[in-house]
């Protein structure tokens, strides 16, 4: 069971609600509210070794998932993080020009908990690795449906060998908070998640090797994270921990012109079956059921399981709901939802 006791307030759990299937068509209206829940603090620390030096070299490429990590949980949990995840394939970041940090965050989906990405500005004064963990450990997420058991460190370095491999070391005050074993998990994948897309995305990893990252606590090894996963030994991208259906674009909160609204997301079966969902905002906050439709993520190696849609919206607030399909069941497992304002 995932647990962690909330010291900042409640984080958003997954939303669900019903779809429509076949072309996009008008529905009835249906208000559909949101719910909460958010992330909290404590921690425990143990560092014993020595510094691990790494030397920055920029090499232009694509971020590429390695194995599953060799972490140990004290607990006895699987920290690649099986335990209560169903396998899924982690989507990769390719080279961009945009200044913006991807950065992961954790969201529940049908009772588990998923990592979910945002872009961030961030300050351009670290490096793109740095700027982008900072961001996952100080900042709050845009969408509100998310959270994080980061804390802000005191201290925070990276740099990458030239056998891509990701050094991160954090002052032990990042760890404050006081999780269970599976969400340490996660929190360990968020972090590798965020450090290997900051990499990749801003040209500093080589595609043709492993890439993992090995945290450093006070420049020691061997620290216990949140009392359960030890570090110290090199890690790589768990299969399983990316949600299985997230919305890309548009992010949390923001403003489109009018007209067509492109919308992008992945879902991580490439040719699976997705239902869509459009809801606008009255002022109240109450949500009424617009348009409604179906789509396939795609199957193009370079593309796999992204979705694409254009739709023509008048200016007002809207709600996108994108969820799988189960089998003619009705169910819309593993949605994901958005919010944004069309001008």
């Amino acid at each position: 069971m995932l647990e962690i006791q909330a010291a900042r307030g409640p984080a958003h759990e997954a939303k669900a609600s019903p779809f429509q299937p076949g072309k996009a068509t008008r529905v009835p209206e249906t208000p559909t509210p949101r719910t909460a829940g958010r992330a909290s603090r404590l921690f425990r620390a143990r560092g014993v070794l020595g510094l691990l030096p790494a030397l920055l070299l920029l090499t232009g490429c694509i971020a590429d998932a390695g194995p599953e990590p060799t972490l140990t949980a004290n607990s006895g949990t699987d920290a690649t993080g099986s335990a209560g995840v169903p396998s899924t394939s982690a989507p990769l970041e390719t080279t961009q020009s945009s200044n913006k940090a991807p950065v992961y965050w954790i969201g529940r989906s049908d009772g588990n908990a998923f990592l979910y990405r945002e872009f961030r500005d961030v300050p351009e004064q670290e490096n793109p690795v740095t700027r982008a963990l900072r961001a996952m450990m100080s900042d709050k997420p845009l969408d509100p449906d998310f959270f994080t058991p980061w804390q802000s460190p005191t201290k925070l370095a990276t740099s990458i060998s030239g056998k891509n491999v990701i050094t991160v070391d954090v002052s032990e005050d990042a760890f404050n908070s006081n999780v269970d074993a599976e969400m340490a998990v996660r929190a360990v994948q968020q972090l590798v998640f965020t450090a290997t897309a900051a990499a990749a995305s801003s040209g500093l990893i080589d595609s043709g090797q492993q890439i993992q990252v090995r945290v450093l606590v006070d420049s020691h090894t061997d620290y216990v994270a949140f009392d359960h996963i030890q570090l110290g030994a090199p890690m790589s991208r768990a299969a399983g921990m990316v949600a299985p259906v997230w919305i890309i674009d548009p992010q949390e909160g923001t403003d489109i012109a009018g007209g067509s609204v492109k919308i992008t997301g992945r879902s991580t079966v490439p040719g699976g079956k997705l239902r869509w969902q459009i809801l606008r905002t009255a002022g109240n906050g109450d949500k009424t059921p617009y348009l409604t439709g179906e789509t396939t993520a795609g199957t193009d190696a370079a593309q796999s399981g992204v979705f694409t849609l254009a739709l023509s919206l008048s200016s007002g607030s809207y709600e996108l709901r994108v969820s799988q399909t189960d089998g003619g069941t009705g169910e819309e497992p593993n949605a994901d939802t958005r919010n944004f304002n069309v001008s």
